[in-house]
């Protein structure tokens, strides 16, 4: 079987979330994925075929869930919250501290795996910046570098396409859904693609480990042309 054809076993998490349920309904969709398990803090009525749903209460303690989370290809980690109303210190908790502690139990668990961290457009690598949200996630994105995945690797999609499927979407998103794809194309993207992108990505890997938007409008494109 080609590195192309390779069948993968995913971990998702957040897919209560917006964007976490459309990367798990693309993943379901994709056929290159044959076994998705989603960690959630609260149970998902969705039911599928290639689908499983582990519940853990606090994902900074894994212990006990170490069998059910072993023998995985990747991981995308969806998980997160807005920053609106929040002090620096909680939202450092859940966005960096949660995060690097799942992390590290996979890593454990799983040596090969390619992990991707669902991030933001505007996150600061230098982790200097005044914004605060944005300092925090491109720390997270700078401590996962340094965790020995096989590969890790933080997207940063824009304005992203809602599927017909979706269950949770805000509501402005379904009206810019109508107009942003057309005003602004180069920053919108669609679920399939970011899950096909992210899945070429797993396999074959890319030279940098911050995918932009142009980075993954990239990737499909290059999926297309190998067809």
């Amino acid at each position: 079987m080609s590195k192309e054809n390779k069948k993968m076993k995913i971990i998702i998490t957040g897919a209560t979330g917006m964007i976490g349920e459309g990367v798990l309904l693309a993943s379901l969709d994709h056929p290159g994925i044959t076994e998705v398990l989603m960690v959630n803090r609260r149970a998902s009525p969705l039911i599928h075929h290639k689908l499983s749903e582990l519940i853990v209460k606090d994902f900074t303690d894994l212990a006990a869930h170490r069998e059910q989370l072993t023998g995985y290809d990747g991981c995308f980690y969806c998980a997160g919250i807005s920053s609106f109303g929040m002090s620096e210190v909680k939202y450092n908790q859940i966005t960096f501290y949660t995060t690097i502690m799942f992390a590290k139990e996979l890593v454990f668990l799983n040596p090969d795996m390619v992990f991707f961290y669902l991030s933001g457009v505007y996150a600061d690598s230098s982790e200097n910046g005044k914004i605060m949200w944005a300092r925090i996630k491109g720390r997270t994105e700078n401590a996962l570098n340094e965790l020995h995945f096989k590969a890790a690797y933080s997207f940063r999609p824009g304005f992203i396409i809602p599927l017909k499927a979706q269950k949770n979407v805000r509501f402005i998103y379904k009206g810019l859904g109508l107009i942003y794809p057309f005003v602004f194309p180069k920053q919108t993207l669609t679920y399939n693609e970011i899950i096909s992108a992210l899945i070429r990505t797993l396999i074959l890997g890319y030279n940098k480990n911050i995918l932009e938007i142009k980075d993954l409008k990239l990737i499909v494109r290059q999926l297309v042309l190998d067809k």
